[in-house]
């Protein structure tokens, strides 16, 4: 595992891509569900670093979406899943509104183009909305220093009073 600082937030001198994993790793998650593609194939190139976590190639992402809800309910754990943006953002749905309408906690990630250091409405942004009244919590992560404390604030709003999932959209990295 790459080194961090103790207790950090932000992981030490590792690329944002990484910093996904590691805070998932500070989390618990062990298992990660996804249909790769497009925008977040980065990310999932920077898993190969981190074999703690188990990775689940589904054949849809609504299927991602379905297996992390059961996950949850099975194991009490914040189950988690990454789609790309576009379509494969819109297939979360379903699994998303079923999780949330039985107090689920689960974390669905969708990963969009590149963090920007700019005000203003990025390309993909209208997603952002189709999920606020089916989610405890939304997050749209603009700016790639704002990741780690983010995810780590998602975490803590699924599994703490009322479960429920908890979506954290970001740009791509790199």
């Amino acid at each position: 595992m790459t080194p961090h600082r103790e207790g950090s937030l932000r992981p030490c001198g590792i690329p944002v891509l990484e910093v996904v994993w590691e805070c998932l790793i500070r989390e618990g998650v062990d298992v990660v569900w996804a249909y790769p593609g497009g925008a977040a194939l980065p990310i999932f190139d920077a898993l190969g670093k981190y074999p703690q976590i188990h990775y689940v190639l589904v054949r849809h992402e609504q299927a991602a979406a379905h297996a992390a809800d059961g996950y949850a309910r099975a194991t009490g754990k914040v189950g988690v899943c990454v789609a790309t943006s576009g379509p494969g953002a819109t297939n979360l749905v379903t699994g998303i509104a079923t999780a949330m309408l039985d107090s689920v906690p689960w974390s669905p990630s969708r990963a969009g183009r590149r963090l920007r250091h700019r005000h203003g409405c990025l390309p993909g942004d209208q997603h952002h909305g189709h999920y606020l009244p089916i989610t405890k919590h939304n997050y749209l992560v603009r700016e790639s220093g704002d990741l780690a404390p983010t995810l780590r604030e998602a975490f803590f709003l699924a599994r703490t009073g009322r479960p429920g999932p908890v979506l954290v959209e970001s740009r791509r990295t790199s």
